[in-house]
């Protein structure tokens, strides 16, 4: 009988004690922000997924080099790089090559540097940046976008060069579409 009394007192106590914290954090400011419905303030900091830089020129063209270092300092295997093939020589550049190495000279190598495909799947990144660290170049950066959806894990699966170009193209039209400095609408 004095064993229940004495747990049926400290099961008291721990419910004061509980109670205590719960009225110290009810009267403080509300911290929790009701997202939809009320701005975020710190979205600036926000890091997204991966997206290929353009280049200052051609901004559908990336700055990528397709060396492949990204790749491979991946700690969650999430990229692959798909370099460009070579073009096949014409005669005359067959018959061009052939006599530079004659000559004992080394020829030019005409393969692209940029890549064909940059696969990125997103299900797999831990966004550590490690792969942004190693880019000789300077080609990864993360979005500032925080509004990514998808209703299954395949439309998580990114080729970001053709992801680069469809943002370029969409930005041409939008360019194109907003009247030149020193016009006025009419």
């Amino acid at each position: 009988m004095i064993k229940e009394a004495l747990n049926t007192m400290s099961d008291l106590w721990s419910l004061m004690v509980g109670l205590r914290v719960t009225k110290k954090y009810f009267l403080d400011p509300q911290v929790t922000v009701r997202y939809p419905w009320k701005a975020v303030s710190n979205i600036d900091s926000y890091k997204g997924h991966l997206m290929l830089v353009g280049g200052k020129k051609d901004k559908g063209l990336a700055k990528c080099i397709s060396c492949g270092m990204c790749a491979m300092a991946c700690p969650s295997n999430c990229l692959t790089v798909v370099k460009r093939k070579a073009p096949k020589p014409t005669p005359e550049e067959e018959q061009a090559l052939a006599e530079a190495k004659a000559k004992g000279e080394k020829p030019k190598d005409k393969t692209p540097k940029d890549p064909e495909k940059f696969l990125y799947d997103f299900t797999l990144c831990s966004l550590c940046g490690t792969c942004m660290e190693n880019c000789p170049v300077g080609a990864l950066d993360f979005t500032g976008s925080p509004y990514l959806a998808g209703y299954s894990r395949e439309d998580f699966h990114f080729d970001l060069v053709q992801v680069l170009k469809n943002q370029a193209a969409i930005e041409g039209v939008d360019e194109s579409a907003a009247p030149e400095a020193g016009q006025s609408e009419a």
